[in-house]
């Protein structure tokens, strides 16, 4: 198999990550089906396309032909046998639990073509933990897009010991049918590259907030100006979202049984009042 044997992409999941990616494949040519348990959230995402893509148009950064053949080319679904029996290549966004993302291959794997390639895009979950779920290890591997996936252009391709190097190298190859920059990392870690810079950053700063040295305010402020970060810990938490901070610290402090890897005590607040940053209007700002 090759990259250009790629005709149909399956996304699982409508969420702020999987409907974006499920646009950029739209976009780069590929029919795209994009699956997901809520139907609310595939209204959502189909909504999202049809308004973005007219902004884009009108903002000169499309044609309209461009917009009108990627939204023929994407469908949603909440049926997961229709959106991934004929995919040639599948990118899981679901939510960041291990069981729900083991189930999820188990079923694909049963579902999906024998040659097609099955992907996540956990931030921080390898994929040799949903790997063992399927009978073809060789075709899983991680396929981690960042928040906005529309925008950013970085792709970190992770290729576990089970992973095959054309599977690999067929998700590189991707990446640059869809106008990304991958980054092939050759060894599973917890965390891969950026996140694992990004969750120093954000455990530090959490920590001086919740022993009061500073305010989540007050500590973005000196990061923006000392540190020239566009911007700080806490507004990035808000942006990616903190009820996915917190399952993803519970998971990794489930595996690990390491004190220092439970959820902060600030986000484990914010989480319960649900307050989960931009998605919900309220996180450590307040957003109108």
């Amino acid at each position: 198999m090759k990259v250009d044997d790629i005709n149909k992409i399956c996304v699982i999941g409508a969420g702020n990550m999987g409907h974006q990616i499920a646009l950029c494949a739209a976009l780069a040519g590929y029919q795209v089906v994009c699956t997901d348990i809520s139907q609310e959230m595939l209204n959502k995402a189909e909504d999202f396309a049809r308004n973005y893509l007219p902004e884009r148009v009108a903002k000169g950064k499309l044609t309209q032909e461009q917009a009108d053949r990627a939204i023929l080319k994407l469908r949603f679904t909440q049926n997961l046998e229709d959106a991934a029996g004929d995919a040639d290549f599948v990118i899981e966004a679901a939510i960041e639990k291990i069981e729900i993302k083991r189930k999820l291959f188990a079923d694909l794997d049963r579902i999906t073509p024998p040659h097609a390639i099955l992907a996540t895009n956990s931030s921080f979950i390898v994929s040799s933990k949903v790997a063992s779920a399927t009978q073809r290890p060789a075709k899983v591997c991680n396929m981690h897009f960042f928040n906005p996936a529309l925008v950013m252009k970085l792709v970190e391709v992770v290729q576990g010991p089970h992973t095959s190097l054309e599977t690999a190298q067929i998700t590189m190859d991707l990446c640059t049918k869809l106008d990304k920059n991958g980054v092939w990392l050759k060894k599973e870690i917890y965390g891969f590259l950026v996140n694992r810079i990004l969750a120093a950053i954000s455990y530090e700063a959490l920590f001086l907030a919740d022993v009061g040295i500073a305010s989540p305010e007050e500590i973005d402020f000196a990061v923006t100006n000392a540190l020239g970060h566009p911007m700080g810990p806490f507004r990035l938490l808000d942006f990616t979202g903190i009820d996915l901070t917190y399952h993803i610290s519970l998971e990794h402090y489930q595996e690990t049984c390491d004190p220092k890897d439970k959820p902060s005590p600030l986000i484990v607040e914010k989480f319960a009042k649900g307050e989960w940053g931009r998605k919900t209007k309220q996180g450590f700002y307040t957003y109108e």
